[in-house]
């Protein structure tokens, strides 16, 4: 075997394999372009359309009034998607705001109509209470409500001011009546947006018990009420921790009556000491073996049977005389009477 055919050899497999290889690269390329017309390329995946539908940001409770901060959009797929979910471009956001859940929402739970009661609609105030608490509302006025700082939402205690009739007169008092009331509107509002200013209210609603209901409500007739606000860090004289957002309000154990701010006034009860009695002045007048006796303010007689000493003396004496008899000797004194 010559050389010439070792060469043509060697050439021919170069030829045939070069050959195969393009038509490979041919192939692969004819197929890739087949799939892309079909929409069946693997590095191009179809992606779902998705809606950008309304959620909790966090844990909503029942009866909890919905602030801005508890909701936000996020991405749901389209084919997933319920009728009553809140989509983004048909309903906005401020629509559920200042809403009260009619039952628990966990985070990221999407938000229906039907899971929320809308301010203004028909049971929203029932939906704010909580269970077995009434809403009773009271009067204020810039000074009895801090001047337009209490909101709804906030705790407060109750103050009753009223004017009290003992037997040395007169007295005004102020007493708590409830502590750690929850506020649940202030007029119509109850809700409050971030840049509004402080506006005076006429009336306070308040969640309270059944009874409480019916302290406030008989407090509004003996006198005025004012609305005192509690600190969100609770921890004042009475030992108080930072409240259950959900914890009823208490009653009240504290008062101060007008004599512990002025000391030109005197104590209730007279300081818890009996008012003395005035001395009374007598005058006894010696007739012969009797006296009597006169007082001197209104010079009245006031006894006449008071023997003298002599006629004591006689009838004592006579006494000892009889058998079994025994006199006894005593002397009475009168204290600060003049004579």
């Amino acid at each position: 075997m010559n050389s010439k055919r070792v060469v043509f050899l060697l050439l021919a497999v170069i030829v045939a394999g070069l050959t195969a290889f393009m038509a490979r690269v041919w192939l692969q390329s004819e197929r890739a372009a087949l799939m892309e017309q079909a929409g069946l390329h693997k590095d191009k995946p179809t992606v779902a359309p998705t809606l950008q539908v309304l959620v909790a940001r966090g844990a909503i409770h029942t009866g909890q009034i919905v602030k801005p901060d508890d909701l936000r959009w996020q991405s749901w797929p389209e084919g997933s998607l319920a009728p009553t979910y809140v989509v983004e471009g048909k309903r906005p956001l401020s629509d559920f705001v200042g809403a009260v859940a009619r039952g628990p929402i966990d985070a990221g739970e999407p938000i229906s109509e039907g899971k929320l009661v809308l301010a203004g609609t028909r049971g929203f105030m029932a939906a704010v209470l909580q269970p077995g608490a009434r809403a009773v509302s009271v009067p204020v006025t810039a000074t009895s409500a801090v001047s337009g700082f209490i909101y709804a939402g906030d705790r407060v205690d109750v103050l009753l001011t009223h004017v009290i009739s003992t037997p040395e007169g007169q007295h005004t008092a102020t007493e708590t009546v409830l502590r750690n009331a929850r506020v649940i509107a202030m007029d119509q509002k109850l809700d409050f947006s971030p840049g509004d200013k402080p506006d005076i209210a006429k009336t306070a609603t308040l969640e309270l018990t059944p009874k409480q209901s019916e302290i406030v409500t008989l407090a509004v007739k003996m006198g005025d009420l004012s609305l005192v606000l509690r600190s969100l860090q609770g921890g004042d004289e009475e030992g108080d921790q930072v409240a259950d957002e959900n914890a009823p309000a208490e009653r009240g154990d504290s008062y101060t009556a007008d004599a512990q701010v002025s000391h030109l006034i005197k104590p209730l009860g007279g300081g818890g000491k009996t008012a003395a009695k005035p001395p009374s002045h007598a005058v006894f007048v010696l007739r012969g073996g009797a006296s009597s006796k006169f007082d001197a303010d209104n010079a009245v007689e006031v006894a006449s049977d008071v023997q003298s000493a002599d006629s004591k003396t006689s009838d004592a004496k006579a006494n000892d005389n009889k058998p079994g008899s025994r006199t006894v000797n005593f002397t009475r004194t009168n204290p600060n009477v003049q004579q």
